[in-house]
């Protein structure tokens, strides 16, 4: 599965310690330049920085041919989004709210760092309720709303098996 990915989940994840479910439930996790500028810039996470200086195998650097500059302010998210259309990526890992609309209207399967969590729990790989505490932990902002119905949903394929 290759998969394109925003800054803010590969931001979170390493954060939290959960960056290793990504080359477990993705074959393939490719940025755009703009993403890898935002992951690296002093801004960041010390954390994330290093771990980028060590990027792994699994994460790859893609260059979209075409970037559309009218689809969002954000550098980053537009040339994912761009590069997510292009290479025909099986989703795209996107937080904002406003760009994972607009990968939606291009017919992009979308998730996020929640949705990450989510299914690596349901694959086995980590405890979604230790997981989403550690995000609580972290600026990562999430509805109260929709923690509730992930932690109840995971409940309940627990109870199943």
């Amino acid at each position: 599965m290759l998969v394109v990915a925003d800054a803010s989940p590969i931001n979170f994840l390493v954060r939290i310690g959960y960056i290793d479910t990504l080359p477990c439930l993705f074959r393939v996790v490719a940025i755009p330049p703009a993403v890898h500028r935002e992951l690296s810039h002093n801004g960041t996470p010390k954390a994330v920085r290093d771990w980028l200086a060590q990027r792994p195998a699994w994460l790859e650097i893609r260059v979209p041919t075409q970037v559309d500059l009218t689809l969002t302010r954000d550098p980053g998210e537009r040339e994912a989004i761009c590069l997510a259309c292009e290479i025909k990526a099986d989703a795209i890992l996107l937080d904002d709210l406003r760009a994972r609309h607009i990968a939606e209207r291009f017919g992009l399967n979308v998730t996020g760092t929640v949705g990450v969590l989510d299914l690596a729990a349901e694959r086995g790989l980590i405890s979604l309720p230790e997981a989403i505490e550690a995000l609580s932990r972290t600026d990562f902002r999430i509805s109260a709303e929709l923690v509730r119905e992930t932690l109840a949903r995971d409940a309940q394929r627990r109870a199943k098996s």
